[in-house]
């Protein structure tokens, strides 16, 4: 369960993310402001872990974990939109726990 207070289990190896909401514009690494209106190819998304299932493996809470935004189903819960997933569509997942891990996070 999350430090929020969600009253909501999640089964089997489903995860409930907060999907980092932010600005919908960036800026590329010189430092250019690119607009939200601007077509980009697939592009993945960071989210923090907010609740998982008995059966989720590989994720903690609180963890951050990469998905790609158009494989989610959304779901509202006390006035807010988090994202509902399967542990098999996360394809990575960021945490200081994992430092020790030696194969390290090559993104």
């Amino acid at each position: 369960m999350s430090d929020e207070g969600l009253a909501i289990r999640m089964l089997h190896d489903r995860v409930l993310v907060d999907a980092e909401s932010g600005s919908s514009e960036r800026k590329s690494g010189g430092g250019i402001l690119i607009p939200a209106t601007v077509q980009m190819g697939r592009r993945l998304s960071w989210a923090k872990v907010v609740s998982i299932g008995p059966s989720v493996r590989s994720v903690e809470v609180d963890d951050r974990v990469l998905f790609d935004p158009e494989e989610r189903a959304e779901v509202e819960l006390n006035s807010k939109r988090y994202v509902l997933m399967r542990e098999r569509d996360i394809h990575a997942v960021a945490a200081k726990r994992l430092d020790d891990a030696g194969t390290g996070l090559y993104l």
